[in-house]
Order: structure tokens, then sequence, then C-alpha cells
């Protein structure tokens, strides 16, 4: 697995990671609503649940790569509708006001309960399930070891990853909300996030494997 593709990976990924989303916003919200140890432990959980759609990505797509060009072609096209419609998708979002009132409660929810509900927000959201069709196929290489171990591989990468960009968001939980509800920065990270998941599309789209 050449060193460029794993590079490459990880790039895409903390772009995708940083850039406000579902996620990354209700980590910040958590944590500034109810203590950045809620933050972090539902970031864990969202993590973990990462590698239960890598197991299934990496299972099943790895057969279809290996036994049927024409089978893995058309889930390429498909994953790449997917990604340029995710694309178009984040050109109508709208900027999400975080208003938080001035007397935070802090609640001390078990550890085990809030990385049990981060795990499953993440595992029973069929959209990360076919980002993660569209988004691996096209940082696997054919000259590399067992593509099974290669995908698998880029789940741990991207779950450390995201992990690590929610971690920091609950510890900085604080001083991104001026950022957040601010246009400018909404207007920025909208195109970025355009431009990243039209990128990834078109790799894909192009890929040849």
């Amino acid at each position: 697995m050449e060193v460029q593709l794993i590079i490459s990976f990880l790039t895409a990924s903390l772009l995708l990671s940083i850039i406000p989303g579902p996620d990354n916003i209700f980590v910040l919200t958590e944590s500034i609503t109810k203590g950045k140890k809620n933050g972090i432990a539902i970031s864990l959980g969202l993590a973990m649940g990462v590698l239960v759609h890598t197991a299934a990505a990496a299972t099943g797509l790895s057969i279809i790569i290996q036994k049927s060009a024409m089978a893995f072609s058309i889930i390429k096209y498909i994953g790449a509708a997917y990604l340029f419609y995710l694309a178009f998708m984040s050109l109508k979002e709208k900027k999400i006001e975080l208003t938080l009132v001035d007397d935070q409660v802090q609640n001390k929810n078990n550890v085990a309960y809030l990385i049990k509900k981060g795990f499953l927000m993440n595992v029973l959201n069929p959209k990360v399930a076919l980002f993660f069709i569209a988004f691996l196929p096209q940082f696997i290489s054919k000259n590399g070891f067992n593509i099974t171990l290669q995908m698998f591989l880029l789940g741990i990468i991207f779950a450390l990853q995201a992990f690590l960009v929610f971690f920091i968001i609950s510890i900085l939980a604080s001083r991104l909300t001026k950022y957040v509800n601010d246009n400018k920065f909404w207007k920025i990270t909208k195109w970025s996030k355009v431009g990243v998941l039209s990128s990834l599309g078109m790799a894909l789209l192009l890929s040849k494997k």
C-alpha cells in the first residue's frame, strides 16, 4: 500500500472531519452545554461506530473487487454519483445557529451510556455506510497487500483521526462557538465541503482499479 495513498486518505479524512457536519456540531453542542467529558465520550462512540462501517465495507467490497470487475465498476459509478449528490446537498445547507442558555447545566451522564449513544448514532446511520462504500475503494491499491486488510487499515486511520478532531472540538468548544455562528465561516466551510466531496467523486469516477 503506497504511502502517497495513505497521506491522501488522511488529508481527505481530516478535511471531512473538520468541516461542520451533524457529528461534529453535535459534539460541539454537547461539550458546551453538558461539559467536555460528555463530548469526549460521545466522540469515542462515534469513532468506534466507524469501525463497524469499515468492517461491512471491507468484507463486502473486497470480495467484489477481487471477483468481478464489472460489479466493482457499477459500485464505483454509484459511489461517485452519491459523492456528487452529497456535494450538491452541501450547497443547499443552511447555517446552523448555535444558541446556548446562560445557565448551562453540566449533565454528568454515565460515560458508558454516552459512548453507546455516539456509537449507535453512527452505526444506525445508513448515510455513513453509503459514504464508506463510496469513499474507501479509491484509496485501495491492487498491488498492495490483502484488500480487506487495506480497508481495515484505512478505517482505523479514519476512526483515529475523527476521534482526535472531535476530542479537540470538545476541549475547545467554548472558543469555537463564535466561529460556528459566523456567516463568513459558514460560507467558507460550505464551499470547502462542496469542493472536497466533488473532488472525491471525480477521483472515484476517473479511477481505474
